[in-house]
């Protein structure tokens, strides 16, 4: 039992040191408050209960961010229904703040991408991950992930550019 012990204090060191990028994971996924807290409890109860599953006890922090994708992902999966505008995309929407509308349009191209290019993506640029990392929490090797991120690249940039088209020629 000793051991399981150990393996749980590692987690909550995992889980305390990273808590706003965990957050932050999650959110990116489903774009409420609420929800992403819900997913960040659903997650270390999930990961409390196969924390005896971990082999390598270096890895916790991409096996945890493992279960916090996966969970968000199914949270998805159940609530597809659900489309919640939250206070920071109105907030967008006020007079006086910059580059709103693309950061808006990114916000709507990412969430338009498919699963295994929103996580890329998602990890690499909000999370900052590198890619070996990224690989480690995916489940794939490096050059999946860098082809993943390059095809996801590609879609944002035609999306956002048909966007810009479509703005260009309403104007």
């Amino acid at each position: 039992m000793r051991g399981g012990r150990k393996q749980e204090k590692l987690l909550m060191d995992c889980v305390t040191e990273n808590k706003e990028s965990i957050y932050r994971l999650a959110y990116s996924y489903v774009k409420n408050k609420d929800d992403a807290l819900d997913i960040v409890q659903d997650a270390i109860h999930k990961a409390f209960l196969s924390i005896n599953k971990l082999q390598n006890k270096g890895s916790i922090k991409s096996w945890f961010y493992r279960i916090v994708v996966t969970t968000s992902l199914d949270f998805l999966r159940k609530h597809k229904h659900m489309h919640v505008m939250e206070d920071e995309i109105l907030e967008s929407f006020i007079p006086g703040q910059h580059d709103a509308y693309t950061n808006l349009d990114l916000a709507e191209s990412i969430d338009d991408l498919p699963e295994k290019y929103r996580t890329v993506i998602i990890l690499r640029f909000f999370e900052d991950m590198k890619i070996e990392d990224i690989a480690k929490v995916t489940q794939e090797n490096v050059n999946t992930v860098k082809t993943r991120l390059y095809q996801a690249l590609k879609q944002l940039r035609i999306s956002l550019d048909e966007e810009q088209l479509k703005e260009v020629h309403h104007r």
